[in-house]
């Protein structure tokens, strides 16, 4: 039937000339790319092998040639060295935080933490690759966490079963890693168990872990019981910032101990490793004492149901909030597993001051008037999971957002994660509801005070950080190239040698004398990915995974008579992320048309093997020269009839378990019919099989 002259043609564009060359070259790109995605998070078994010119010496410690008169130039010098090597945390914004510390037969490990900010699919987080801690298991005396952060003890469930080594902190932090232990999904390996001490920061306990005296000095961040390391080495003093700021003024009055690190450097301090997450940011941050009055005003005015989204373990602000709803009437219910947990354990461990009735269970919420109630949960990042993300939707077991609720959402978008879009659209469809919205960013438009205080200092803390702790060496950590960067630049302008600093990547080893630090070697580092349930995830997986979200797939399978070498069916075709099939019919035809020219061409004429190197090949080009796309490619030939064994049917082949030997034919109409039964399973999956 002829088409009416104005009627649009449903014609495919006529396919564009190209060379099997390039058809190769497009999948090969197409693989670069994905490679090039997942190379951010090798392993390090991945990274060795990718790394131009990897000899077996280049994790070797380099020779020292000391200069001076009356020695050989080419002398060892075998003195005993302290070593750093930063497993994770020298880059990415300072995520998956884990410094080893050594010296001769004995190593500790500071930090241990997780990368939330892992963007792949199917990822939750990452963790550090501990093939050098492998290494030297047989020096691995501690792990000492500075505070309770999942970016700097959230990968302990996977590293220390490994090691089965005791766990040192402050008493909030052994809380939380206590914690972790006992929420994390994946059984612990047979014989593990977690031991932990308790270290009193206020008291200046100090503790020998093999030739280490280890000290925690309180420092305030946005977390509490967070604490500075102080390791006495037979070389020098070290100390590790942890995370940090100079809060003059913090809510539970636990500041600075100013007064312990005037005292530990008197004696001078041999390296300081200080955090520098937010090296770039002018000025000083304001303290969080700031920011309780804007809780008090909202609630003054606020219409209805308050939802408040917090960082669990921000429990100074939590207990900021507790005080403005006990101020106006107000009963507290929690949501959100983290939120529950860690508030259990603050109050159990005194952390909060919580009156008699203030908190109702989250099932009784929808029997309380509106302006009764404030609802404290996570999800303040955005996250399509969290307890505000399922109000929102809907989806909750108990509450849904409804016109004239108020949200607050105290915290901003963590640095590095990309969460600000995932904010933005989730501020989007609470406006959309009807939902008044309070945030930090927009508080002056919102009519209120300032909702959020950086747990981090800026420039000016961490400039009277290198002045009160006076070090001899200064080795800026926990922060990528640029924030470290400008660390160094702060640390020179208060008189650190340009020459006694170093900006280390991961996995190098930075040495130390009592009078010289160099870069000595690279130990074997990278990223291991963990998935939702807690398992770990091949970074070859990871990559095609990349590669099928950016391409697609398309499944080929062919049924071929052994005896005739003809299509017993028609060719079965699957796609899944390249195209819809049923609006591509005409090129789903020719498609088909050419896979019946290569098996009548070529499956007699060569192997089964290399037919299907061939296949694959063949329809490589063939879409790339169609679509211009190079999508992954999986040729499946199911060979019927012949002797069994050649059908890889072990279990029928002549005199097998006893039987009766089956014929030819037998066999034959056997493999048909299994081959039938999964061909029907493939078809019906979804709609998108032709």
């Amino acid at each position: 039937m002829d088409k009416k002259p104005n009627q649009p043609s449903k014609q495919r564009p006529p396919a564009r000339r190209s060379s099997r060359g390039a058809a190769m070259r497009a999948q090969r790109q197409a693989v670069s790319d994905a490679n090039r995605v997942a190379s951010q998070y090798l392993d390090a078994a991945a990274r060795h092998q990718t790394a131009p010119g990897v000899t077996k010496q280049a994790a070797r410690p380099r020779r020292l040639e000391p200069s001076g008169t009356g020695r050989r130039a080419n002398l060892i010098d075998d003195s005993p060295r302290l070593k750093i090597i930063g497993l994770g945390g020298m880059d990415g914004g300072g995520s998956k935080n884990m410094m080893v510390i050594e010296y001769q037969n004995d190593a500790i490990v500071i930090d241990c933490g997780n990368d939330l900010g892992v963007d792949l699919p199917g990822i939750n987080y990452g963790i550090a690759d501990t093939t050098y801690l492998d290494q030297i298991k047989n020096k691995l005396r501690a792990f000492v966490i500075t505070h309770g952060h999942l970016d700097h003890m959230g990968g302990l469930p996977h590293i220390l079963p490994k090691y089965n080594v005791p766990v040192y902190g402050g008493r909030f932090t052994i809380g939380r890693v206590e914690e972790i232990f006992q929420n994390f999904s994946l059984p612990m390996p047979d014989g593990f168990q977690l031991q932990t001490v308790i270290m009193n920061e206020t008291t200046h306990e100090r503790l020998k872990i093999g030739e280490f005296y280890v000290e925690l000095v309180r420092v305030t961040h946005s977390i509490p019981g967070s604490t500075m390391v102080v390791i006495d080495t037979p070389i020098g003093r070290l100390i590790n910032t942890g995370d940090f700021r100079l809060d003059p003024n913090p809510l539970d009055h636990e500041r600075t101990d100013i007064a312990r690190l005037e005292e530990l450097t008197k004696g001078g301090v041999l390296v300081l490793m200080s955090e520098s997450t937010t090296t770039e940011r002018l000025g000083r941050t304001p303290s969080e004492s700031t920011i309780e009055k804007s809780y008090i005003d909202i609630m003054d005015r606020a219409p209805g149901r308050i939802f408040v989204a917090i960082f669990s373990t921000n429990v100074n602000r939590v207990q900021m909030i507790v005080n403005a709803a006990v101020h106006h009437g107000r009963k507290i219910a929690l949501d959100g597993r983290s939120m529950i947990s860690t508030m259990e354990m603050a109050v159990r461990n005194g952390f909060m001051k919580i009156p008699k009735g203030t908190f109702v269970p989250i099932a009784s919420v929808p029997n309380l008037k509106d302006n009764e109630v404030v609802i404290v949960c996570t999800g303040g990042q955005g996250e399509p999971n969290s307890a505000l993300q399922r109000m929102a939707m809907g989806d909750h077991k108990h509450i849904s957002l409804k016109e004239q609720d108020s949200v607050i959402l105290s915290s901003m978008a963590i640095p590095y994660t990309g969460n600000d879009a995932l904010i933005r659209s989730m501020v989007d469809d609470f406006l959309r509801k009807g939902v008044h919205v309070y945030r930090h960013e927009t508080y002056e438009l919102d009519h209120g005070g300032p909702l959020h205080v950086s747990g981090h200092g800026s420039i000016e803390e961490y400039r009277d950080m290198i002045k009160l702790i006076k070090p001899k060496f200064f080795v800026p950590i926990y922060g990528d190239y640029t924030a470290k960067k400008y660390h160094v630049d702060i640390a020179l302008e208060e008189g650190v040698p340009r020459a006694n600093m170093v900006n280390a990547e991961n996995g190098q080893i930075i040495t130390f004398t009592k009078d010289k630090m160099e870069l000595t070697g690279e130990v074997p580092h990278g990223t291991i990915l963990v998935d939702q349930t807690g398992a770990i995830v091949s970074t070859i997986v990871v990559k095609d995974r990349v590669l099928l979200a950016e391409e697609g797939m398309v499944a080929v399978v062919l049924t071929i008579d052994k005896k005739t070498g003809q299509l017993l069916t028609s060719p079965d075709i699957i796609s899944r992320g390249f195209i819809y099939m049923k609006e591509n019919e005409e090129l789903m035809n020719a498609f088909r048309a050419e896979l019946r020219r290569a098996v009548t061409q070529r499956f007699k004429r060569v192997d089964l093997d290399r037919f299907k190197a061939e296949l694959k090949d063949y329809v490589t080009h063939f879409l790339y020269e169609q679509t211009q796309r190079s999508p992954i490619v999986i040729p499946v030939v199911n060979v019927i009839g012949g002797r069994a064994e050649k059908a890889g049917n072990e279990l029928h082949r002549p005199g097998a378990n006893g039987e009766r030997p089956k014929t030819p034919e037998e066999i034959a109409l056997e493999q048909q019919r299994r081959f039938a039964q999964m061909r029907q399973r493939l078809l019906n999956q979804d709609a998108r099989v032709d």
